[in-house]
């Protein structure tokens, strides 16, 4: 159900989905004979609860959300999590199986590359045609379309049909007018990752701008976008959503629910190992860290080599790093200790990797990925990784 009417306040919710379920069928031919009994009987759609057949499975089950004018609903989990089938729901490109969602407003959506365009039409008349979707007069659109071809950056190509425009045109063009025609609702999925980087800054600083007076829905798989716009995350894992107000917790705990992260890989030569090593530090802000390993060697000699230890975000982006030479003397078994006098760590979680770059670091001997966990307590704002240690001073 989508209402459509003037917001006078912030704190109204624009966005409302209750006990949202839908569910798919594996199989094709079982899925159109289910379909069938469901418009026989005349229940499709109409029970809140309901068993699932065989080869059916919950897409999406018991979603429930609140989101006001400007607040960025986060939306992350894995490929296949549900997050499409919800995105679809809220779109209205299909009917939930259980539910309700209500809208208030005008709902801009990109949603997939090149969805919504008439790929034989230029791009200048997909613009009317997305604006007149949206609700637009032509006298409103009149005076949009030069600043949403400006901010796409394709006015040489904005008469060519659509069909013939790259996949960073179409992303271009489908964001320029989502953003300007000003809906009360955004709903952007990873798209954003087909563009070039400048766009894709142009993009979030447009976000940013336009956030207080809409709401948005962002679908990335990029956690450090998410942290950077999102007021609140929804992790979707096999169908059922969790709400995290602590964006850090909610990535974490995608980031956690995933078989390849935060596996610790192991690389070495049998000859060069690390042992002794600690698997989770607990430490505060601006407290002193002591992390201690054991360095094994048997059988090697090393060639001018060099021990890195770095320190990654949780989702495994380098956030710094020290390293020291390795002696060409170790022949058996050395205590290497690194004593941090001040964390500026932020609060949260990041992981150690060890690399050991023998030979004037062109050969690799050793790699050890998330060997430890840093779990960090404190102040953390702006959600930024590092604190800047440095004096203020007033004149």
């Amino acid at each position: 159900m989508i209402e459509e009417k003037n917001i006078e306040t912030t704190n109204e919710v624009l966005v409302k989905v209750e006990g949202l379920s839908k569910k798919f069928c594996k199989d094709l031919k079982t899925s159109l004979w289910y379909g069938v009994k469901d418009l026989i009987s005349n229940i499709h759609g109409n029970k809140n609860e309901r068993l699932l057949r065989d080869k059916e499975f919950w897409a999406v089950k018991d979603i429930n959300f609140e989101l006001r004018r400007g607040e960025c609903l986060g939306l992350i989990g894995h490929n296949g999590a549900g997050k499409s089938t919800l995105l679809k729901i809220l779109n209205g490109l299909i009917n939930p199986d259980a539910g309700k969602v209500t809208i208030k407003g005008r709902v801009g959506a990109l949603i997939e590359l090149g969805a919504g365009f008439n790929p034989i039409l230029s791009g200048r008349e997909n613009i009317y045609n997305n604006g007149a979707v949206l609700g637009f007069t032509k006298k409103e659109i009149d005076a949009k379309v030069e600043d949403i071809i400006d901010f796409a950056e394709i006015r040489e190509f904005i008469d060519m049909p659509v069909q013939n425009y790259s996949s960073g045109m179409k992303v271009r063009l489908g964001f320029a007018v989502a953003v300007q025609m000003e809906p009360d609702v955004l709903i952007i999925d990873e798209v954003l990752a087909v563009g070039d980087v400048s766009f894709r800054a142009k993009c979030y600083d447009k976000i940013s701008k336009i956030i207080s007076n809409c709401a948005i829905i962002y679908v990335s798989h990029s956690m450090p976008s998410i942290n950077r716009i999102s007021t609140f995350v929804m992790h979707i894992n096999k169908g059922k959503s969790k709400i995290f107000y602590n964006i850090g917790e909610g990535i974490n705990e995608y980031l956690f629910t995933s078989t390849n992260q935060h596996k610790n890989i192991k690389f070495s030569i049998p000859e060069v190992t690390i042992d002794n090593f600690p698997e989770i530090i607990a430490v505060r802000t601006s407290n002193e860290i002591y992390y201690q390993f054991d360095l094994k060697v048997v059988g090697f000699k090393f060639k001018n080599a060099s021990l890195y230890l770095n320190i990654l975000s949780g989702d495994q982006l380098p956030i710094c790093f020290n390293y020291i030479q390795i002696s060409d003397e170790i022949d058996s078994k050395r205590k290497f200790i690194f004593h941090v006098e001040k964390n500026l760590l932020a609060s949260g979680e990041y992981y150690v990797s060890i690399v050991i770059y023998d030979n004037g670091g062109r050969e690799q001997v050793l790699w050890y990925q998330n060997i430890t966990k840093i779990k960090v307590e404190g102040e953390n704002h702006f959600r930024a990784p590092i604190i800047i240690d440095g004096k203020w001073k007033i004149v």
